[in-house]
């Protein structure tokens, strides 16, 4: 199983997170690509960190929105999406390059995750971007969306990505942020999801039914109240499960 987690998400002065610490516990980056979040200098120290501990690098790509952190919808068109997705993998290659190491995949951030998930347009865009820069690159992704079908259209790599730290409704969608239960607070029940999603291939939704959670990747977010202790704790638990940890790419 892999284990990832958000990283690079501050800007400036102002940082979101411990990324080293994540770095140490995690199998791959999810680096935030200066759009959402991140600058050159915090995208080039992670990808360092990533590189020095043999950490998968991905490409965060999301809406060009820092005030809102990536998290409200934007109605891009085709082409100018396509584009702002391709500058954002080609800014975070630089520094991957420079450090020795090379972006291995792409994960959509945010609102733009949500989106891509069930709008044609906006998946369109996200796999036209990959297929024109690196066909070969994988993309991080809910399992049975409409951007993994595209992407599995367009003879892309699709990896399927669990939550431990989100809430999941009956049907195996997020529970939306800012409502209740979208959030898992706790760590040791976020290393119990963990486990379940790794063993057993499926999660406890919002309403208490099982749904199936056929996962290649597991997500922590990086901006998780003790999200360093909540890493720990969940790859305690998949070691101690017996669940070997390496990235999927």
């Amino acid at each position: 199983m892999d284990l990832n987690a958000d990283l690079g998400e501050g800007f400036g002065i102002w940082r979101l997170g411990d990324d080293a610490a994540l770095l140490d516990l995690v199998t791959s980056a999810n680096v935030a690509c200066g759009f959402h979040a991140g600058d050159a200098p915090t995208m080039r120290r992670v990808c360092a960190g990533a590189a020095e501990r043999g950490v998968a690098v991905g490409a965060q790509v999301g809406y060009r929105d820092l005030a809102g952190f990536g998290r409200r919808h934007i109605a891009y068109d085709f082409v100018e999406l396509r584009d702002e997705i391709l500058y954002q993998l080609g800014a975070l290659d630089a520094f991957c390059r420079i450090v020795g190491t090379r972006v291995r995949y792409l994960k959509p951030h945010g609102a733009l995750y949500h989106a891509a998930a069930c709008a044609e347009s906006q998946a369109a865009a996200l796999v036209a971007a990959v297929g024109e820069y690196d066909d070969q690159l994988p993309l991080l992704c809910p399992s049975g969306s409409v951007l993994a079908q595209l992407a599995t259209g367009a003879g892309l790599r699709v990896v399927a990505e669990g939550f431990a730290d989100r809430g999941y409704l009956p049907n195996g969608q997020l529970v939306p942020r800012g409502t209740p239960n979208a959030l898992v607070t706790d760590p040791e029940q976020m290393a119990q999801r963990a486990v379940r999603m790794a063993t057993e291939r499926s999660v406890v939704a919002v309403d208490g039914t099982v749904i199936p959670c056929p996962v290649e990747s597991i997500c922590l977010h990086g901006d998780t109240p003790g999200a360093v202790r909540c890493a720990e704790l969940v790859r305690a638990a998949l070691v101690d499960a017996g669940v070997p940890l390496t990235p999927f790419t």
